[in-house]
């Protein structure tokens, strides 16, 4: 009887350490408060910071202070690296 329990028991933890691996997604909209001089990091003006990969398609000169930012990211680590993103220059 104990057998079965315990083979419960470490099939329940190693699907919730399983699952705690995977990157989680999500979404995000405002303007460009800074961007760093590499144009790979860009703070928005509540402080989400974005990770931009070289493998994005974006405009970098679009890339300045006070553009709208629509994008999309998966968090991997402390960071929100950009799926895809979509910039409106600054009217």
């Amino acid at each position: 009887m104990l057998k079965p329990v315990f083979a419960m028991c470490v099939l329940t933890l190693v699907a919730v350490l399983a699952l705690g691996a995977v990157a989680w997604a999500g979404n995000v909209e405002g303007q460009i408060q800074s961007v760093d001089p590499s144009g790979r990091v860009v703070t928005l003006d509540d402080g989400t910071t974005l990770t931009i990969p070289p493998t994005a398609r974006v405009d970098r000169n679009a890339l300045k202070p006070g553009a709208t930012v629509k994008a999309s990211f998966e968090e991997m680590g402390a960071d929100k690296v950009v799926t895809s993103i979509q910039v409106t220059p600054k009217k």
